[in-house]
């Protein structure tokens, strides 16, 4: 099984998420992980970074806890408000619906989506430190 390590020390926002993740999972890659939702979820596919195909991974995620407020409640809040800026390129009412589920305690946080995306990947197992 091939161990890999987030360091959550260094997660403080969405942007810094994806720059550790480009350090674990693309360091012998000469291109970058870009901050995609989608991206991520192809990343644990396999076929290019550290993840080779549907090997078994040990994600271990150094400060769990404390990274699942870094991009939890305001942090999601944000990147959907910033996608609002943006009407000619996302689905306004959809992003609209995303923001007032979370203001009732029903959407999903950043993290949650995230944690959804890896559950997704049987192959990944995390072990929360």
């Amino acid at each position: 099984m091939k161990e890999l390590q987030i360091e959550g020390s260094k997660i403080s926002s969405i942007k810094s998420f994806y720059e550790e993740i480009n350090k674990v999972f693309m360091q012998n890659e000469v291109w970058k992980l870009g901050e995609s939702l989608d991206g991520f979820n192809d990343l644990l596919n396999g076929g290019f970074g550290e993840i080779k195909g549907n090997e078994k991974i040990e994600l271990i995620w150094k400060n769990f806890e404390e990274n699942k407020r870094a991009l939890g409640l305001n942090p999601t809040l944000a990147f959907y408000e910033n996608k609002l800026k943006l009407p000619e390129v996302y689905n306004i009412d959809f992003i609209q619906g995303k923001i007032s589920d979370l203001i009732r305690g029903k959407g999903q946080t950043y993290f949650e989506i995230i944690l959804e995306i890896i559950a997704d990947h049987p192959n990944i197992e995390i072990i929360k430190q």
